[in-house]
């Protein structure tokens, strides 16, 4: 799990923030896709859990990583969601010992300078 994920609830400007994608998208992925279901607080201001933030994550891994319609997203998150969300934490892992490597090799080669 992400370490930026500490609270219980998250607005939505603070979900936008962390997926780095506008709140206008996240509104719009909300109607499109029936599994993003935020609650609404007293003030009906929409509130995400941290559940909602990695289904959030795996839509933006299919529409914008991989290219998928939308329509093709939803039909293979219905078909197989377990797999998708696997899939998708391998690929974000991946990315993350990746972006370690590259650290590794900037403190190496700073270093040898």
């Amino acid at each position: 799990m992400d370490d930026k994920l500490s609270k219980k609830f998250y607005k939505i400007g603070d979900v936008a923030e962390i997926l780095n994608l506008p709140t206008s998208t996240l509104r719009f992925w909300e109607k499109e896709f029936t599994i993003i279901k935020p609650k609404r607080n007293a003030k009906n201001i929409r509130v995400y859990t941290v559940k909602d933030i990695e289904t959030i994550k795996m839509i933006y891994y299919l529409v914008k990583e991989k290219g998928l319609k939308l329509d093709a997203a939803q039909a293979m998150i219905k078909r197989n969601r377990d797999g998708i969300s696997k899939q998708h934490e391998v690929v974000d892992r991946l990315k993350q010992v990746r972006e370690q490597l590259v650290r590794l090799d900037a403190a190496i080669a700073s270093l040898s300078s």
